[in-house]
């Protein structure tokens, strides 16, 4: 973990080397000061020659040097520490967003979105805070704690073994402080996973919470979802502010002993008003700065948590990569399933698609259907190489798309989801995700083959109209049209549309399909839809069933030998049902 977080401070090793010298100067002034009040104690006020007013001058101009240099020290610290800590921050938040764009499927499948924001947060700010903490006050406290023993112990020894035993009992209480507060930190960012998993689903849903009234509902969720991120906060609290009270008991017996003893050796000759001065300074110093160094051990095992799951995001494999020396030429569209076995884990009890046999020559249109479960999606997913087959493979154009590189794999893939997405901005902006050099015309184009010019002109701003994030303020069957004319864009050797005209009226639905017929004849089309009008006129219909291919042929050979598609036919266009309820025969 260390490692990893490690090579995350590159571009900012300068500002994190200087901001510890700054400290380290800070330090050695600040210890300075009392050693100098004790000469112009012993020396000037208390001279047995009478007050020497010219020592005094001279030291207290000393005092005001040290006291600048000091103050510049700390500083020019604190303006490195803040620069190396936040590009420390900077650097992990870009990493681990640049490592989950190479995520396959299956690696996002093993993070939820919000614990993935919550680690590119919450997490990574614990991390900065306490990163500029060890620049600055671990290399300060420690160092200053060092000096300030050192010197007491060459006024005093046996005064300064006061400071030794209160060391050795704050040393063993922050020590078993750590060992009871990790456990309960990493637990305290697993609920806030579960909060922001709860808020995000509850603002996606919004129009779905409050068509049902289920305001009072979701309130109560949250509510118990701060209960119990209250309750571990809490008792994660009570833990550290336990160290405060034996923090101030341990400083002022301290102060006490120190006073106590001191004033006897001073009477007794064995130490003078000015190193006793001294020695009461470097007191408040000494435990000051085990009160930082308390501090600190408190953030880092906040920060232990959050960096061993921000860690794990960075150090995550993606499972699909580049083979060693990829193809950079797709040949074809054709498209081969030999033998293909796919679960989306190994310890599956049963495979998503079980032994798939599957031969699709360039330019033909399929259609695939089945009922919900069937793995439809899960077939094309590996066309794209978005998941990887168990066993078998999975050839396009003639070879095994594992040869291929990713990238231009998928740049030959346009994928229409299920779940039609869109970004902020405007219609041309989300179009040119299909081609970002794609001029106007090209997109007006891809937008009348997939019916959505005739919409997007009746918009005042028209192509330039901006689009809300989500594309919130368009409809259900806009989103699928303007997704499909982006896909077009990619001018792909293979078109996949799943269930990505499901929104639009039949009517509709069959211009796009003429509009495929004629424009894109070369481009072989898979079409997955629940409704048999959708894909009645392909070339050849494939009809999916518990993850195994059921049977595949023409609309009329299915009619006649596919118990499953006749049944589906029959329902839909005369018992007005759909794939997975059959209507009345």
């Amino acid at each position: 973990m260390i490692k990893t977080l490690a090579a995350q401070i590159k571009g900012y090793i300068r500002a994190s080397v200087m901001t510890p010298i700054f400290m380290i100067l800070e330090v050695i002034m600040e210890m300075l000061i009392p050693l100098l009040i004790s000469s112009m104690i012993d020396k000037g006020i208390e001279n047995p020659a009478g007050p020497d007013m010219g020592h005094i001058l001279i030291m207290g101009g000393l005092m005001v040097v040290c006291a600048l240099m000091a103050l510049l020290g700390g500083a020019l610290g604190g303006v490195f520490g803040a620069k190396a800590s936040a590009g420390f921050a900077r650097n992990l938040r870009q990493s681990m967003f640049e490592n989950i764009q190479t995520f396959s499927f299956a690696n996002i499948d093993k993070y939820s979105t919000a614990g993935l924001v919550t680690r590119m947060t919450t997490d990574v700010t614990n991390l900065q805070n306490a990163y500029q903490m060890i620049l600055r006050i671990c290399f300060r406290a420690p160092i200053s704690l060092i000096v300030a023993m050192t010197i007491t112990m060459m006024i005093n020894l046996r005064l300064a073994s006061i400071y030794l035993i209160a060391v050795a009992f704050l040393s063993v209480v922050l020590f078993f402080l750590i060992r009871k507060t990790y456990k309960t930190f990493a637990r305290v960012f697993e609920k806030y996973d579960e909060l922001n998993a709860g808020v995000q689903e509850n603002v996606n849903a919004i129009r779905v919470v409050k068509a049902f009234v289920r305001e009072h509902h979701e309130i109560t969720k949250f509510e118990r979802a701060t209960l119990n991120l209250y309750t571990l906060f809490l008792k994660a609290e009570k833990m550290v502010v336990s160290v405060s009270p034996l923090m101030m008991l341990t400083i002022y017996s301290s102060i006490i002993a120190i006073s106590w003893f001191g004033a006897h050796m001073v009477v007794s000759n064995e130490l003078t008003p000015g190193e006793l001065t001294s020695m009461l300074t470097y007191c408040m110093n000494i435990l000051m700065n085990l009160m930082m160094i308390a501090m600190i051990f408190v953030m880092l095992t906040m920060s232990l948590a959050s960096g061993r799951r921000v860690a794990q995001v960075l150090n995550e494999k993606p499972t699909i990569r580049n083979p060693e020396h990829p193809d950079f030429e797709v040949p074809d569209g054709s498209i081969d399933f030999d033998d293909v076995v796919f679960s989306y884990s190994e310890k599956s009890e049963r495979p998503v698609l079980n032994h798939i046999d599957l031969h699709i020559r360039a330019g033909e249109t399929i259609g695939i259907i089945g009922g919900t479960g069937s793995s439809k999606t899960s077939l094309v997913n590996l066309i794209a190489r978005l998941y990887d087959v168990s066993e078998g493979c999975v050839k396009v154009g003639g070879k095994d798309v594992r040869s291929y590189d990713l990238e231009v794999l998928r740049d030959k893939v346009a994928v229409v989801l299920q779940k039609n997405v869109l970004f902020s901005g405007t219609v041309l902006d989300n179009l040119r995700w299909g081609n970002e050099t794609a001029t106007e015309e090209e997109c007006v184009r891809a937008c009348r083959l997939a019916c959505a010019d005739e919409f997007i002109s009746e918009f005042p701003e028209g192509y330039h109209t901006h689009i809300e994030q989500g594309g919130s303020n368009v409809s259900g069957g806009q989103k699928q049209r303007l997704c499909i004319a982006r896909a077009l864009l990619k001018k792909p050797l293979i078109l996949i549309l799943d269930d990505s005209t499901s929104a639009v009226d039949t009517a509709t639905d069959a211009k796009i399909r003429r509009a495929f017929a004629e424009e894109i004849p070369d481009t072989t089309k898979l079409i997955i839809s629940q409704r048999v009008s959708s894909v009645e006129h392909a070339d050849r219909i494939v009809v999916m069933d518990n993850g195994a291919v059921n049977d595949m042929g023409t609309h009329d050979e299915l009619m006649q030998r596919c118990r499953i598609y006749s049944e589906t036919y029959i329902a839909q266009t005369v018992g007005n049902g759909d794939f997975d309820k059959k209507g009345e025969r």
